[in-house]
């Protein structure tokens, strides 16, 4: 007999609700998408810098960083993917639960995935901003190196050469990396923020 029937959730007397009184904000996330070397991080960044300037409480999310801790210990299979990204959703929701703005930088490249991000924090919480991006431009880019390594098969399963990303369907924002400065991509991205968070 399984021992999570014994799992009992404390029903805490403050709530997301009193938390985000206390920060004078809703609190959301916020889900860039997009292969690797898109520049979501840049951006994730970039408008976390805005939210600040405007005394929005943040944190932002990133797959490096995460990878480098709490998922250190996941391969970069489908299953390792999906894994992945489960976990970060629910570490998410709990931002979320806080009252937090939490950006989530990540290639996240199945549609399922983002499904469950949203349907965890809820759709009224959740934004997904997907960082359109030629193959070409991102490889151009690769700071890291890492379509070099994909194309001369010693990176497996690398998604836009040996594994598909799945594009969002109905995003909220869609910024094209490959033909708008980072500058454009932000007003874009703040302009649709500033409506769901209510500042100016």
């Amino acid at each position: 007999m399984s021992e999570k029937k014994y799992i009992i959730p404390h029903d805490f007397k403050i709530t997301k609700e009193d938390r985000e009184k206390l920060n004078k904000h809703k609190a959301m996330l916020i889900w860039f998408t997009g292969i690797s070397g898109s520049g979501k991080s840049t951006l994730a960044s970039m408008a976390e810098h805005v939210l600040n300037e405007k005394g929005i409480h943040t944190y932002i999310l990133d797959g490096d960083n995460v990878r480098s801790g709490l998922n250190n210990d996941l391969d970069f299979s489908d299953e390792g993917r999906v894994e992945n990204i489960r976990r970060i959703a629910e570490v998410a929701r709990l931002f979320v639960d806080a009252g937090l703005v939490v950006m989530a930088s990540f290639i996240s490249p199945f549609k399922s995935e983002r499904a469950l991000a949203r349907d965890l924090v809820g759709k009224e919480n959740f934004v997904e901003i997907f960082v359109d991006c030629e193959i070409s431009t991102a490889e151009d880019r690769d700071v890291k190196g890492l379509y070099k390594k994909a194309r001369a098969g010693i990176i497996p399963n690398f998604t836009g050469i040996s594994s598909p990303y799945e594009k969002p369907e109905n995003p909220d924002v869609i910024v094209n990396s490959s033909t708008e400065t980072k500058e454009e991509s932000l007003e874009k991205i703040v302009e649709h923020l500033s409506a769901r968070l209510s500042f100016k």
